[in-house]
């Protein structure tokens, strides 16, 4: 199988989870934690082990994460590797709705997971960062 793991500060993982949810449906494929304000590294890690556990080796992981080099990141590569997943996973920071979206409904259509977010879905979300522009008429009154 192949999961998407998301993991952040505070509650931005599971809201980001429910976001999907909304969007895509509720799938078993679709992991998130978080690091709490208060908890350590070591409370996180017990979580995430518990949101892992049904992760075996032959599964690939592609993880979502709120900051490049923040704690849950890396705390998550650290268990990661402690269960001897990292070879089959992707890990990419600064995640979004568009970037988890996109992985979540094409991934299982991908020949190569890790390629196919470096040169598909990481482009692409990159492309829906835009400013919304409104075009705003000024009346006499404004005047």
């Amino acid at each position: 199988m192949r999961y998407v793991l998301l993991v952040s500060h505070g509650e931005f993982a599971p809201g980001l989870h429910k976001a999907i949810e909304m969007l895509a449906g509720s799938r078993e494929d679709i992991l998130s934690t978080s690091l709490k304000n208060g908890m350590g590294a070591d409370e996180f890690a017990v979580n995430l082990r518990e949101v892992i556990k049904n992760i075996t080796a032959e599964d690939e992981i592609a993880v979502f994460a709120d900051i490049v080099g923040g704690s849950p990141l890396t705390t998550t590569a650290n268990v990661l590797g402690e269960a001897g997943l990292l070879g089959k996973t992707i890990m990419v920071g600064g995640m979004n709705l568009p970037i988890v979206l996109n992985t979540v409904l094409s991934k299982d259509y991908a020949e190569d997971l890790k390629e196919h977010i470096r040169s598909s879905v990481i482009p692409e979300s990159r492309e829906m960062i835009q400013e919304f522009q409104v075009a705003v008429e000024e009346s006499e009154d404004d005047i």
